[in-house]
């Protein structure tokens, strides 16, 4: 029979013997458990906040918190039409490397791979492995990665590629540094730096005819070479400015496709963000093992996508 409450649950008497006993229920018990996990991955809360939260002491929470990790959930794939892909991949400190195949249009992790580098084999079959399960890709946008490209033109190669316009740009003005001594490097640093502010056909235009002129202006300052009188061997003697228009010269086939179509990104600053985002929790508890900094992103990852 019903005897009262101790510490907010209910409390119970044997009507045989006279004991006292609290019911205990171990789905409910479990599930009121999951939501400190839950709170534990997706908000940056530490073991010891959550502690003074809960009432559970750090040491059973993180009994808890490492039995959910060491069963990791499976990321459903969602099977739609017109997917606009965001692929990129990102480092973390042991080096492990997570890549990333996001629909930009619903926000929704597709696909991921935990590996140790961007490698063409294993960029390939997750491609193909998306097309199988149903995602029918429109565009992908990336950062143009030799591999990636490779694996695109072999497995999708009716799919629009996008480059992303920020990561030109960046490394552009990255190698053209911020004061470029040459006329050349401080004219070419003014073309790029209006990239990103193209948002039509006419704008395209112009800045294409810009870039045009200063090939024209310049082309033999970009030819001269050194040559090493000993060895006869020989390099670009401008070979920063070099690299940042050839870089744009093979790019630019794929660099305005945005333009065609409303809903293609013109670059992965989306993924960028989600790294940013993902990297701040895993810093919260930088001190997990390898293993469990795997799992930790996988339950990340499964948690974003129910969101």
């Amino acid at each position: 029979m019903k005897w009262g409450k101790q510490a907010g649950k209910q409390r119970y008497k044997c009507k045989n013997c006279g004991i006292l006993f609290t019911g205990s229920n171990a789905g409910v018990k479990k599930a009121n458990q999951f939501v400190w996990f839950e709170k534990w991955v997706i908000e940056r809360c530490t073991l010891k906040q959550l502690s003074q939260r809960s009432g559970y002491s750090v040491r059973s929470l993180n009994r808890y918190f490492y039995q959910y990790l060491q069963e990791p959930p499976v990321l459903s794939v969602y099977p739609s039409e017109r997917v606009n892909l965001l692929i990129d991949g990102t480092y973390f400190n042991d080096d492990l490397c997570l890549i990333l195949y996001r629909d930009n249009t619903i926000k929704f992790t597709q696909l991921y791979r935990l590996t140790d580098g961007e490698w063409f084999e294993e960029l390939a079959e997750d491609l193909a492995n998306l097309l199988e399960l149903g995602v029918q890709i429109e565009s992908i946008t990336c950062d143009g990665h030799k591999a990636l490209l490779k694996a695109i033109k072999h497995v999708c190669p009716q799919v629009t590629l996008q480059r992303c316009l920020v990561h030109i740009q960046r490394m552009c003005l990255i190698w053209l540094s911020g004061k470029p001594k040459s006329e050349a490097g401080k004219e070419l640093r003014k073309i790029v730096a209006q990239l990103h502010l193209i948002e039509d056909v006419l704008q395209r235009d112009y800045w294409i005819v810009s870039l045009l002129k200063w090939h024209e202006t310049y082309k033999d300052y970009i030819r001269e070479k050194s040559i090493n009188p000993e060895t006869g061997r020989y390099w670009y003697t401008h070979k920063m400015v070099r690299r940042a228009f050839m870089v744009i010269k093979r790019a630019l086939p794929h660099m305005f496709r945005y333009l065609e179509n409303k809903r293609i990104p013109k670059s992965t600053n989306g993924l960028e963000s989600f790294f940013g985002h993902l990297k701040g929790h895993v810093n919260v508890h930088r001190g997990l093992s390898r293993l469990h900094r795997r799992q930790f992103i996988q339950w990340y990852l499964y948690m974003k996508n129910k969101e």
